[in-house]
C-alpha cells in the first residue's frame, strides 16, 4: 500500500476509537495553524537551503554541506516517534531507500527528539538512515517550520500516553510540521513539501521522480 493508503487506514480506526469532541479539538488546533499563515514562511522550490551541523541517533554529527558534496538530499522533518503518522512515513521512507540512493541520494530524517528518543524511533522503525536530533527545534525554527503544541492539547496527548517533554526536553512542546525538501548538489529546493496538516505527508515515490529529473 502506498503511504496516503496507510495513513487512511489508521485514520478510519482512530475516528471509531477517539470520542468525537477530542477529534473536533485536534481538528480546530490543526486549523489554527493553518490560519497562522505558518506554511507561507517556509522554503519554496529555487530557495537556497540554509545548512545543518546537527547529531544523529548516534551521536556523531551530520552535515548538510558534507552530503551535498555525495549528491542530493532528502530532508523530512517529523514530530516525534510518538507520532502514528510519523511513524508510518518513516517507515515508508524506509521502503524507498533503496530508489532514493539509486538517484545518488542521500535521505535524512530530522526531529526535535533528543538523541536518545531518536534512537529509539530509529530503533523501533529498522530505520537504516540517519535521523538528525534538533534540539529545541533551532533548525526547524530557523526555516519557519515550527508552531507550538497547544496547551488545550497537552491534556489530550497526556491521556494517550503521549509524554512530549519526555521526548523533546524539559517545557519543549516547539513541533515542526509536516515537511519534506528535496535539496539538488547546489543547495538549492528541488521539491518543497509543507502542510500545516500532520496527518498529510508527501508520497515518498513523488520524491523519487524529482531525484531522477535532476
Amino acid at each position: 500500500m502506498s503511504l496516503q493508503d496507510n495513513i487512511a487506514e489508521f485514520l478510519a480506526g482512530f475516528s471509531k476509537q477517539v470520542p468525537e469532541d477530542v477529534q473536533k479539538l485536534m481538528k480546530a488546533a490543526t486549523q489554527n495553524i493553518k490560519d497562522s499563515g505558518l506554511t507561507d514562511k517556509a522554503p519554496k522550490k529555487s530557495d537556497v537551503l540554509p545548512a545543518f551541523s546537527l547529531p544523529n541517533q548516534h551521536g556523531k554529527t551530520v552535515n548538510l554541506t558534507d552530503l551535498l558534496v555525495k549528491g542530493p538530499v532528502v530532508i523530512t522533518f517529523y514530530r516525534g516517534g510518538w507520532c502514528p503518522y510519523c511513524n508510518l512515513e518513516l517507515k515508508a521512507y524506509q521502503d524507498e531507500l533503496a530508489n532514493i540512493q539509486a538517484c545518488n541520494a542521500t535521505l535524512v530524517a530530522i526531529t526535535p527528539e533528543l538523541p536518545d528518543a531518536s534512537l529509539s524511533t530509529a530503533e523501533k522503525n529498522e530505520l537504516s538512515f540517519e535521523v538528525l536530533s534538533d534540539v529545541n527545534a533551532e533548525y526547524a525554527k530557523s526555516l519557519g517550520l515550527v508552531f507550538s503544541l497547544a496547551e488545550e492539547l497537552r491534556p489530550v496527548y497526556l491521556s494517550f500516553g503521549i509524554e512530549v517533554e519526555k521526548h523533546n526536553g524539559e517545557g519543549q512542546f516547539d513541533l515542526p510540521l509536516a515537511a519534506t525538501f528535496v535539496v539538488a548538489q547546489d543547495g538549492t529546493v528541488a521539491s518543497a513539501f509543507v502542510d500545516a496538516d500532520y496527518i498529510k505527508r508527501q508520497e515518498p515515490s513523488d520524491v523519487v521522480a524529482t531525484l531522477k529529473a535532476l
